[in-house]
């Protein structure tokens, strides 16, 4: 909105008029400079509405349920005020339409995955919590939501905003194969579906999914504006794509409502985001990842929502496989996700965050290289 208003309305129109007065509205022009205050913007919504919000969630003592098989030390944790992932999509709709360039479709299309998956989320935290309905939305509920929700964002993409079926495989400059429409949608879908669970699987201690969507969706805001630069695609051989260019002011206010939520989850937690901010940020972020084409690297971007996800499948699937062959179920780990597993051996919470933080920061450093290894 602001670089419609002050850029080209102002600037564009009445530039030859009032020049030299107008020149610093050119600066509205620049994606960076959009990018770094979309950050700000939601970073300060965050935290001038966050303490307001929590207070607003527990009048309505709307607190988050505990697992009794989960955890013991977690059971403190009861009735911490939950649902705080609708702060962050305030954060971020408004970050993003002050400082986006509104006529962009990739934009609205990111928006409408933030939203949505949000929806889903907050329909299951509003049926376990305000309800009371201890399991909220059956988990082949919210898979079909995810998958149509996913299947929307692939054909808007494909026949609404011209987006190319060549898959772009990390490494390999030549080896670029052009997937048909129907498998492409299915890829699509499962990269989306998955990172949104993945999302959620990781969301279980205090600050972790935050802090490491934080750190994944730095690393693809570098991933959007490099694949929206001519000169720099032309550079790292990768695809250009014009529009996605602008999907950078989104990811800064993305970036910059995780900062903001941060400082309210970090330990000990005085909110929690629930399933309508892991499932948003977590579709988020798969959805972006599509859109730059980097859907096999979202592999490395994200990677410890990729391990948490793991263990969560290979402990269940170490289990049906030892009781089938033994008769009795054996765990892989001593409890799924990953993040209670270490919880279990005697490490203490902020070190597990510390810790996975540390290793996404890394994942994220090893995935920005890759634009040069190829």
């Amino acid at each position: 909105m602001l670089r419609y208003l002050l850029y080209e309305v102002l600037y564009v129109h009445y530039h030859d008029r009032f020049h030299p007065w107008l020149d610093p509205l050119n600066v509205f022009r620049y994606i960076t400079f959009r990018t770094a205050y979309a950050a700000i913007t939601a970073l300060l919504i965050s935290l001038v509405l966050g303490g307001w919000f929590i207070r607003k969630l527990g009048e309505r003592q709307i607190g988050q349920p505990i697992r009794e098989e989960g955890p013991a030390l977690h059971q403190a944790k009861r009735g911490t005020p939950t649902m705080g992932g609708v702060l962050i999509i305030v954060s971020v709709l408004l970050g993003t339409f002050l400082w986006g360039n509104l006529r962009n479709g990739y934009v609205w299309l990111a928006l409408a995955a933030l939203v949505l998956f949000g929806l889903i989320g907050f329909l299951d935290d509003y049926l376990k919590i305000v309800r009371r309905r201890s399991l909220g939305l059956t988990g082949r509920q919210k898979l079909l939501a995810q998958s149509a929700i996913s299947v929307m964002i692939g054909l808007t993409l494909v026949y609404g905003l011209d987006y190319s079926l060549v898959l772009s495989v990390p490494f390999f400059k030549r080896f670029r194969p052009e997937l048909p429409v129907a498998l492409y949608l299915i890829f699509m879908s499962l990269v989306i579906v998955g990172s949104s669970n993945a999302v959620n699987l990781t969301d279980g201690l205090d600050g972790l999914a935050i802090s490491i969507a934080f750190i994944t969706m730095a690393a693809l805001t570098g991933f959007t504006y490099v694949t929206g630069h001519a000169e720099f695609a032309r550079y790292l051989n990768i695809e250009y794509m014009p529009e996605v260019g602008e999907l950078t002011v989104f990811c800064g206010a993305l970036s910059g409502a995780c900062l903001g939520f941060l400082w309210f989850n970090a330990p000990p937690a005085e909110v929690f985001m629930g399933d309508v901010g892991s499932l948003s940020l977590g579709g988020s972020i798969g959805t972006v990842a599509v859109m730059v084409k980097q859907e096999l690297l979202l592999v490395l971007i994200g990677g410890i929502f990729v391990l948490e996800a793991l263990s969560v499948m290979a402990q269940v699937a170490y289990f049906k496989l030892t009781r089938r062959m033994t008769g009795r179920g054996r765990r892989l780990l001593k409890m799924a996700p990953l993040h209670h597993h270490f919880e279990l051996i005697g490490w203490k919470e902020p070190k597990i965050v510390f810790r996975f933080l540390i290793i996404a920061i890394l994942f994220a450093l090893l995935s920005l290289s890759t634009l040069k290894l190829r």
